[in-house]
């Protein structure tokens, strides 16, 4: 979950990346969020591990169908559905927000292919960092202030975070405990269910098939608690699914992938 060099492949979230320094932003300043508008159009957002016991409470926990899995939290259970936020892009109620969400506009990424530094960058298309009169400054005589610092190791945390959530996908996949994901929800009135596929998830039969010697081994090295934080969460599937509906939201197709 490391972030990839800037390129047009922007990270999730990203319009823009740019290296930030006190040249050139000697005067600019962060400011809070008045919304999320940045998050509109995205229903699924990647998590770490250090994060499924909480985000595990309030969203399903999936893991992307791809070469390289990454887990995920679900918002909706559509392309662009998020039941969480209202139109104006506010959360309607108290719920986790994960890391990956509260780092922007910020993150680490390196500024060249070939090099292996990673400097502090941002979204310049973010309403979170400007020139602005009022904020918290990010540079005092041209240097870093406390500010900076906070934002510069919360990346780094998220980063370390990022290093073990990929250790803990490569020791799954080792482990051969991920499977096609499918759920079918039947809502009343309808003849046939809505299917969602298109993504990853436990193998809850292999898991509980396990040898003992690998399950005592899942166990103390942290990865059991994980699984399970996961297989819990997927109860929630139906209550987004219904919280969906609830807001006009419901799909019109019956079947369309989760993630």
């Amino acid at each position: 979950m490391a972030t990839a060099a800037p390129a047009n492949n922007l990270p999730l979230l990203y319009k823009d990346l740019m290296p930030l320094n006190s040249n050139e932003h000697g005067k600019y300043r962060t400011k809070t969020f008045d919304d999320a508008k940045f998050m509109e159009g995205h229903h699924a957002i990647p998590l770490t591990i250090d994060e499924f016991a909480q985000a595990g409470r309030h969203y399903p926990i999936i893991f992307s169908d791809s070469e390289n899995p990454v887990p995920l939290v679900l918002m909706g259970m559509n392309e662009g559905v998020n039941t969480f936020m209202d139109a104006d892009g506010k959360f309607t109620s108290p719920v986790y927000i994960p890391a990956y969400i509260r780092r922007y506009p910020f993150l680490l990424a390196k500024l060249s292919p070939e090099s292996e530094e990673l400097s502090l960058c941002f979204d310049p298309t973010s309403d979170g960092i400007g020139a602005y009169e009022t904020g918290d400054t990010l540079f005092e005589d041209g240097k870093p202030t406390e500010t900076t610092k906070n934002i510069l190791k919360f990346c780094e945390d998220f980063e370390t975070a990022g290093a073990r959530t990929q250790s803990f996908v490569e020791e799954i996949k080792k482990l051969g405990l991920l499977m096609d994901g499918e759920v079918a929800i039947q809502q009343e009135g309808r003849e046939q269910p809505f299917v969602y596929r298109g993504f990853k998830m436990i193998d809850e039969e292999k898991l509980r098939e396990m040898r003992g010697d690998e399950l005592r081994k899942i166990n103390q090295n942290g990865l059991l608690p994980l699984l399970y934080a996961h297989l819990f969460s997927l109860q929630l599937m139906r209550d987004l699914f219904a919280a969906q509906v609830a807001q006009g939201k419901a799909p019109q197709v019956t079947e369309a992938p989760a993630a």
